[in-house]
């Protein structure tokens, strides 16, 4: 019998904030381009709710999902939160229509952002602040100055980054501890493989986006083999094979339909043979 790669299932945040690993992003939750209302707006209240009653406690927005919708929605179908959930949001984002995100981490944007999101969360504190982007027109250490004084403040607990590499974490360390960074990243897209290496190194969570990516034909070819032998999706498997690749890295798959949510889910409970993982390993990269 083929020998099975285990995994942790939980993770500590900043090393006080366990959370399971599959969490779940709130982005989907909201309209089209990520503007405006969801199109069923009692779908997106189920959807949060059934995510919690399946175990997840650990829920990634930010402010420029809807713009606002996402923090909105959370709170209407989760406050008051169980002791146990953390929620991350994000702020460094504008939204000027669907689809589009000027970066915006001034100073003065993140104050009037984080306000935003605590009001919109009914929070005294965000478990997790995270700098979406950093904005090339700001020097880094005002945006990161920033983010320091809102945590000695009390307004924030933990700080992350979104999109960054090392220079930039070990920069923004100079500031405050960088508990947790948000890149893109998948079996077929591994371009930030040194900065998972690196939060692996320093126990500094890794949250993927994007988890699968599309139009990779020699990666879909081995996904569904897998698939089809394990009786899983696709997506189940890209989704294994992450909280198989190491165990700092924290899945947040978004969606709309309680359906694909809990298709999603049973991800955990997926093995992956070490042959599974070699194969997978070996995908040629977009």
């Amino acid at each position: 019998m083929a020998n099975t790669v285990s995994f942790e299932k939980t993770f500590s945040i900043g090393g006080d904030l366990t959370v399971n690993r599959l969490g779940y992003g709130a982005m989907r939750i909201t309209g089209e381009g990520i503007w405006g209302p969801p199109k069923n707006h009692n779908e997106a209240i189920r959807v949060l709710k059934r995510a919690v009653e399946l175990g997840v406690n650990f829920i990634d927005t930010a402010d420029s999902y809807g713009p606002n919708i996402s923090e909105e929605l959370i709170a209407e179908a989760l406050h008051p939160y169980s002791a146990d959930l953390v929620i991350g949001t994000k702020g460094g984002l504008l939204r000027t229509g669907p689809n589009q995100w000027p970066i915006n981490a001034h100073p003065d944007h993140l104050k009037e952002a984080l306000e935003g999101s605590l009001k919109r969360l009914k929070l005294e504190r965000i478990d997790l602040y995270q700098l979406h982007r950093i904005d090339p027109a700001v020097p880094a250490e005002e945006t990161f100055a920033f983010l320091q004084k809102a945590q000695l403040e009390g307004k924030i607990k933990h700080i992350g980054l979104s999109e960054v590499g090392v220079e930039d974490i070990i920069k923004a360390q100079e500031f405050f501890e960088v508990v947790s960074v948000q890149n893109m990243y998948s079996v077929d897209n591994r371009k930030w493989e040194d900065v998972l290496q690196f939060c692996k190194n320093h126990n500094i969570a890794f949250i993927p986006w994007y988890p699968l990516s599309g139009g990779n034909m020699r990666a879909m070819e081995v996904l569904q083999r897998i698939a089809d032998a394990k009786q899983a999706t696709v997506q189940q498997i890209a989704l294994s094979w992450l909280l198989h690749r190491a165990n700092n890295i924290l899945l947040i798959p978004g969606t709309s339909s309680v359906a694909h949510l809990e298709e999603n889910l049973k991800a955990t409970s997926i093995e992956l043979t070490e042959n599974d993982m070699q194969e997978l390993d070996s995908i040629p990269q977009v």
